[in-house]
């Protein structure tokens, strides 16, 4: 499938991501070979039972820099089987918030709010809970948000790191019932779980 239009694909259970290389002061040619990919992939769907919505398709161009900037002016929007799609600022993944840089930035935002409203709603219940019944919701409603696909977090910019570890920290506290402001280190050490950075 799209293997004639030199063009990546991947598929999981009902998510189809097609990638493909195109040079940023010539998009003309590459819109072209990704509206003909999209059209066999509508067409090899239909043949197998299935529904392509390209209403729900969205269209991220990643790049540097100077290439956006080049690449933005020429290209608002993509053609999906007849429908022309914006081009997006960022696109969730698999649960993981893809932006034009990929800085990860929005993704670092994202799951730390995930994170953030969980740690509340354990603040307001930890008093009565024993602390096996709150690290197991620790590790099951937070900690399994932190390390899920944190390997594309690797190179991410630091700012991204410690902002995640601060809510493990905080976390911690939290389970450990420890002050707001008290050191990190010595509780994530009781608790057995990994220091993501030096921040406290």
């Amino acid at each position: 499938m799209c293997l004639q239009f030199e063009s990546n694909f991947h598929q999981y259970a009902y998510n189809t991501q097609l990638q493909l290389a195109m040079h940023a002061d010539n998009t003309a040619d590459g819109l072209a070979v990704l509206a003909a990919c999209t059209a066999d992939v509508r067409q090899w769907y239909l043949q197998n039972g299935l529904q392509l919505n390209a209403d729900k398709s969205e269209a991220l161009v990643i790049e540097t820099s100077s290439q956006l900037q080049v690449a933005t002016s020429n290209m608002s929007c993509v053609s999906v089987v007849g429908v022309d799609l914006p081009v997006a600022d960022k696109m969730k993944v698999l649960d993981v918030v893809l932006n034009r840089r990929l800085s990860f930035d929005s993704h670092a935002t994202t799951l730390g709010r995930a994170c953030n409203y969980h740690i509340q709603t354990m603040g307001h219940i930890r008093h009565p809970l024993i602390t096996e019944l709150i690290l197991t919701l620790a590790c099951s409603l937070i900690l399994s948000h932190l390390d899920y696909c944190n390997a594309v977090l690797h190179g991410a910019a630091a700012s991204n790191i410690q902002k995640l570890q601060r809510d493990q920290n905080t976390a911690a506290r939290v389970v450990l019932q420890m002050p707001r402001r008290s050191s990190a280190l010595p509780v994530l050490e009781q608790l057995h779980w990994f220091s993501r950075s030096s921040t406290n």
